[in-house]
C-alpha cells in the first residue's frame, strides 16, 4: 500500500490505445448501417456507399476538387507503400525520419527501393532541421509522429514552387490539424485514428502534380496488382470513385460513415480539432500539476495534440508496463504504454473521439498507479 488513495471513480470510456484508437462518442454497433453487408462491393449499393465514404472524407476535409481520394488496402502504411513504389525513383529522394514509422520509410526508401536518398533525422521528442530540405527532391515525412508525439508545426516550410513532390502520412494528422492542401501532392490516414474507425483499409490523397507524375513516370521494378494505381500512362480513375482495387470489408466502411457523420454532427472538421485540443489542453494541465510528468515533446509548436507521448521520472520500461497493467486491471485506461521502439513512457491519444472529461478524469489515477508501480519494484 501506499499513501496515494485509489480513486473513487475512473474514466467512463478508458480507451487511450493511439490505434486503434477509441470509437465516436455514442458509439453502438447496431447502429450501423447493414443493408450493403452480404452484397458486393461492385453492386449499385457497394458502389454507392463507397463512394458516400468518399464524399464525406471529402466534405470534412474541405478537400480541393484538383485532389483525388481513395480507398486502399493495408491501412496507412499499404497506401504509402503504394505511393512510393509507383510514384519514386524519378527524382532523387529525401526522407525525414524522427520516430519508427519515419524510419520504415527511410528503410524503404533505401533498402529496398535502392533509391538515391538523403536521410534527415531526429532523436525521439525532437524535430530535424526542416529548412536542410532541398525541394528539388520528393520528399517523404510523417505529419504527426505517432510514437513520438512530435508533429510538424504548420506547411510554411514546404516550398509552394517545390519541384519534387510532397508525401506526407498523416495517419494521425487528418481530422486533426488544418492541413495545407494546396502543399500536400500525397497524403495518407487510416480511420483508425482520429476518426476511431476500423484497421484494414488506407486512404490515399493525390494532387494534381502527383497524378502527373503516375501518369508521365513508369517505375523500374514490378508492382504488384494491389499497388497499381495507372494503367497504360492513365490514372485509374475509378480507385477514386469507389472502385476498390481489391475486395473492401464493407463493415469497416459502414464503420467509417458512422464516424463521418458522427464528425459531420458536432461541425465538422472544425469540431474534431477543438475536441482534439482540448483533451490536449486536459492532458497538459495534469502533466504541468506533476514534477515527475513531461513530455517527450519538449516544444509545444511541434508537440502533437493527438498522440501525446510522456516521460515518467526514473522509469524504466518494467515500470511502464507495471503502470500500464496497474491501469488496465482498474478499468481506468487501456494501452497507454509508449510504443516498442520509443524510450519508455506513456502514451496518450487524445483524438476528437476521446471525451475531454475521462482525460481530466484519468489525472488522478496517473498518481495511484505511479506509486504503486514504485513501491511494486521497490519490493521486488
Amino acid at each position: 500500500m501506499t499513501d496515494v488513495p485509489k480513486p473513487a471513480s475512473a474514466p467512463a470510456r478508458p480507451h487511450f490505445s493511439s490505434g486503434p484508437c477509441a470509437k465516436p462518442p455514442g458509439y453502438d454497433p447496431a447502429k450501423l448501417a447493414t443493408e450493403v453487408l452480404g452484397r458486393s462491393h461492385r453492386s449499385k449499393l457497394g458502389k454507392d456507399r463507397l463512394a458516400l465514404c468518399i464524399d464525406l472524407m471529402r466534405e470534412l476535409l474541405n478537400l480541393p476538387d484538383t485532389h483525388r481520394i481513395g480507398i486502399v488496402p493495408g491501412s496507412d502504411t499499404g497506401a504509402f507503400e503504394m505511393a512510393m513504389w509507383t510514384m519514386l525513383g524519378a527524382r532523387p529522394v529525401t526522407t525525414l525520419a524522427w520516430e519508427s514509422f519515419g524510419e520504415g520509410w527511410v528503410t524503404d526508401a533505401v533498402k529496398q527501393l535502392k533509391l538515391d536518398t538523403t536521410v534527415i533525422r531526429a532523436d525521439y521528442g525532437q524535430l530535424p532541421d526542416l529548412s536542410q530540405i532541398d525541394w528539388s527532391s520528393d520528399v517523404l515525412f510523417t505529419w504527426n509522429g505517432t510514437t513520438s508525439g512530435v508533429r510538424v508545426p504548420n506547411g510554411d516550410w514546404i516550398a509552394a514552387d517545390r519541384e519534387g513532390l510532397c508525401f506526407a502520412d498523416a495517419t494521425s494528422a487528418v481530422f486533426a490539424y488544418d492541413l495545407p492542401w494546396d502543399k500536400i501532392d500525397v497524403a495518407t490516414f487510416s480511420w483508425q485514428k482520429v476518426l476511431g474507425g476500423e484497421g484494414g483499409h488506407g486512404v490515399l490523397i493525390l494532387g494534381p502534380r502527383a497524378v502527373e507524375r503516375l501518369e508521365s513516370y513508369t517505375p523500374a521494378w514490378p508492382l504488384p496488382k494491389v499497388f497499381r494505381l495507372a494503367s497504360k500512362g492513365k490514372l485509374a480513375e475509378g480507385v477514386f470513385k469507389g472502385e476498390t482495387i481489391n475486395t473492401p470489408s464493407m463493415l469497416a466502411v459502414e464503420d467509417a460513415i458512422f464516424a463521418l457523420e458522427w464528425a459531420k454532427s458536432i461541425g465538422g472538421a472544425r469540431g474534431l480539432i477543438a475536441r482534439a485540443q482540448a483533451n490536449a489542453d486536459a492532458l497538459d494541465a495534469i502533466v504541468r500539476d506533476r514534477s515527475w510528468l513531461g513530455h517527450l515533446a519538449q516544444d509545444p509548436a511541434s508537440r502533437s495534440i493527438t498522440s501525446v507521448c510522456l516521460t515518467v521520472e526514473g522509469a524504466d520500461e518494467a515500470m511502464i508496463k507495471k503502470i500500464a497493467s496497474l491501469l488496465e486491471k482498474e478499468g481506468a485506461a487501456y494501452d497507454i504504454a509508449g510504443y516498442r521502439d520509443a524510450p519508455p513512457g506513456l502514451r496518450i491519444w487524445c483524438g476528437a473521439t476521446v471525451d475531454t472529461a475521462d482525460v481530466v478524469a484519468l489525472g488522478p489515477w496517473l498518481d495511484w498507479a505511479y506509486a504503486e508501480a514504485k513501491a511494486a519494484l521497490a519490493a521486488a
